[in-house]
Order: C-alpha cells, then sequence, then structure tokens
C-alpha cells in the first residue's frame, strides 16, 4: 500500500495548525491534520478565557500586535458567518495602584500605534461601563470581545474536509525526517508525506522540533492558569470583561474578570508552573516531565529572577482568600465565599536558555521549498484570536502566496 502523500502536513489540531490547514486548502492545494488527541482543540484552544484580543498589549510591530488587530475583526466576521457564538462587549483595563499609571499610559501608546481603538476614563467614566469596579484610571476598548474558541476550532475543521482536507486524531507523531523532495511523518498508525510540513503543536511543540532534528532553541514550559468561577451574587457585580494592568516582566495578562458566551462570570487565569505539560491539576504530576522542566537552565533563571512571584501565583493557587484579595483590587465586593473552582488551561511558554520568555510568536523554519518544516513554537494568546490571519501568514512562508481574509 502506498504512503499517503500531501503538499502540507500539518502536525496539531488546535486552532493555529487547523487555520494553516484552512488558508492551505483554500489555494487548492491538499492537505492532512495529524493530531495527537481523540478531539479537535483539547488543549490551549479548548481551555482559556474565550476573549477576542483587541491587539491592545503587544509591541508594535511585531507579530502579536499585527495579526492579533486583524484576527479581531475577522474571528467577529467568522462567528457572524457562521451563526457562532460570540459578542462584542469592550473592555476595562483599570489601574488600581499610583505605580500602575505609567504602564496604563504606555498601554494607551501600544494601543494607538497599533491602531486599536481605546479611551482613557477617569473612575466616574469606567463606573459608566462596570459600576461596581474600583481604581484610579482605566483604558476603554470597545472592539474586545468572547467567544467559544472551541468551536470556532470545530467549524473550521468542518471547513478543511469540506474543502477535501483531511483531518487525523489519535495519531501522534513521533518523528520527521526531511528528505530531498518531501517530508516523512512518521505517527504510531503508518506514515504520511508531506512536501512541506508545518508543526503547530503546542505544548509539545519543541519535542516535535528535537523530533525533525532542529534544535529549537527554547523550550516550552507549562504554566497552569486556574479560573474561579463566581457566585450568582458575585456575578451580578460584572457587566463585561474587567483587565488588571499586566506586569511587563511576563507575558501574562493577569487575573481578569470575564462574563462568559455562556452568561456565567469567572476570574482568573493566575500563572503556576504545571506538574506535567498537560498537568490540568496539581493532581496531575509526570515526574520525568516535571525534572526536565526544573532542570532547564532557562527555567532555573525565571526562578532566580521571579521566585516572589512564583510563590505569590501558588498561594493564589491553593487559598481562595489569597485569589480573592487579587480580585478585590478591582471588584472590592467579591468576598472568598463567592469563589469555587472553575477549570483551568495550560499556557505552552516558550522559555530561552538564558530565561528570556519569548513574548512574540515565534517561528523556525528548516530549509524552504519540497522537504521544508515550519515549526511554531510559541502561539499561547492571543494566538486563538490570531489564528485566521497566522494560518495565512503561515502560508506565506511556505509558498510566497497572499491569500486575502476570509
Amino acid at each position: 500500500m502506498s504512503t499517503p502523500s500531501f503538499d502540507v502536513v500539518v502536525v496539531g489540531g488546535g486552532i493555529v495548525g487547523l487555520a494553516t490547514a484552512h488558508a492551505v486548502v483554500r489555494t487548492g492545494r491538499s492537505v492532512a491534520v495529524v493530531e495527537r488527541e481523540p478531539q479537535l482543540a483539547r488543549h490551549q484552544t479548548g481551555n482559556n478565557s474565550n476573549v477576542i484580543h483587541s491587539g491592545l498589549y503587544y509591541a508594535p510591530g511585531g507579530y502579536k500586535a499585527r495579526l492579533a488587530v486583524a484576527g479581531c475583526a475577522e474571528t467577529v466576521a467568522f462567528c457572524r458567518e457562521h451563526d457562532l457564538p460570540h459578542e462584542v462587549t469592550g473592555k476595562l483595563v483599570v489601574a488600581t495602584e499610583p505605580e500602575e499609571l505609567p504602564r496604563l499610559a504606555e498601554l494607551k501608546r501600544r494601543g494607538d500605534a497599533n491602531g486599536v481603538e481605546n479611551h482613557e476614563l477617569d473612575p466616574a467614566g469606567m463606573r459608566k461601563y462596570e459600576p461596581h469596579v474600583r481604581g484610579l484610571a482605566a483604558l476603554y476598548v470597545p472592539s474586545t470581545g468572547i467567544t467559544d474558541y472551541k468551536a470556532i476550532a470545530e467549524k473550521i475543521g468542518e471547513l478543511v474536509t469540506k474543502e477535501g482536507g483531511e483531518i487525523h486524531l489519535n495519531r501522534p507523531v513521533h518523528q520527521i525526517a526531511r528528505r530531498a523532495e518531501d517530508v516523512v511523518v512518521r505517527t504510531e498508525t503508518g506514515d504520511l508525506l508531506g512536501k512541506q510540513v508545518v508543526v503547530c503543536a503546542g505544548l509539545r511543540c519543541d519535542e516535535v522540533a528535537r523530533a525533525a532534528g532542529v534544535d529549537p532553541g527554547v523550550r516550552i514550559i507549562p504554566f497552569r492558569g486556574e479560573y474561579s468561577g463566581f457566585s450568582d451574587r458575585a456575578a451580578e457585580l460584572v457587566k463585561g470583561l474587567i483587565y488588571p494592568v499586566p506586569d511587563p516582566a511576563f507575558p501574562f495578562l493577569g487575573v481578569h474578570a470575564t462574563r462568559g458566551i455562556d452568561g456565567h462570570v469567572h476570574a482568573g487565569p493566575n500563572a503556576v508552573l504545571a506538574l506535567a505539560r498537560e498537568g490540568y491539576s496539581w493532581g496531575v504530576v509526570k515526574p520525568k516531565e516535571f525534572l526536565q522542566t526544573i532542570t532547564y537552565p532557562g527555567m532555573l533563571k525565571v526562578a532566580q529572577r521571579h521566585w516572589k512571584y512564583g510563590f505569590g501565583e501558588m498561594y493564589r493557587s491553593l487559598s481562595k482568600k489569597a485569589m480573592v484579595k487579587q480580585i478585590q483590587r478591582m471588584l472590592p465586593d467579591v468576598r472568598a465565599e463567592d469563589l469555587h473552582r472553575a477549570g483551568a488551561g495550560v499556557r505552552a511558554q516558550a522559555v530561552k536558555a538564558d530565561g528570556t520568555l519569548v513574548d512574540d510568536f515565534l517561528f523556525v523554519e528548516q530549509g524552504k521549498g519540497p522537504g521544508s518544516v515550519l515549526h511554531v513554537l510559541n502561539a499561547p494568546s492571543p494566538a486563538a484570536t490570531a489564528a485566521l490571519p497566522i494560518g495565512r501568514e503561515i502560508l506565506e512562508k511556505l509558498t510566497g502566496e497572499k491569500l486575502a481574509p476570509l
């Protein structure tokens, strides 16, 4: 039996892999997606705040800034076209301490540079949007919204197969071998051939890079982000989205309050070092994976620099009282008894050996043209928002072809 062959094989069935496959199939090329899990969108895509990000935060000129701004509008348009749940709610970014005011001003500068509409508000102005919020000043960003990224990913998967692409579930990839004219993707249930391969393997992307014979230059460090659901009483205190001013030392956005598309309100995520790549709770421990994480030189440097922050996050994870204190900075009327555990996500954060937490999307290419592999090595938030433009960006890197938005 001959080995099935495609123009492009995409490793990973999260929203970025699926958007890449969809961009490929729109050009008439053949494509297959191989996913290790029994379902699409099992990890970062299906376990996050479900916020449609505006592009406010990101350094002007970088991938995140450009692709999140485009992705914000495209995600809303995609949801409208396919009748998927979404709402453009707007959001407040609230400064609660005097030292946060210069950081809020920097966010305004970035938002303006990125072409993101934003408005400065005083305490009275912010209470027009969120009557129960407390702060010194805020930015209001009208383009931010909420959706269900798992539903979006499943719809993109449907479109891929409808347009002739293939999706293979339950197929972990254990080796990628480049040849002169194509690439062999070895899975547990047989090989696939791709003229070119794209790896969008999220929490496993650095492992797959090594299985393709490339040093990725980074290690994926899994940070668990836990969410706290609000009681009905506390949920009444939140109309839309309320964010803190993020700490510029970290690529995390801080504990925010979100009224989801299902109407439930949750706060989170924190950022706790996970004890396994897919460590969605303290009970999921893989000693070998955890040992690899904590002995990685980059992680040791992160720990040396930021141990106080790390212990604070752990304390908030284990103590409802500590978590509610964080929330009360913006929403003083929320009480500890209002909170209950409401799931978690794991962020695949790329860290360099010198301890730098990679802040932008990261692409590494092995070759060009036939026999090449493109690795997506850092695509946490806002990659779900930016997925459709990321898919077209990857297509252009593969083929030189510029594709118009859907």
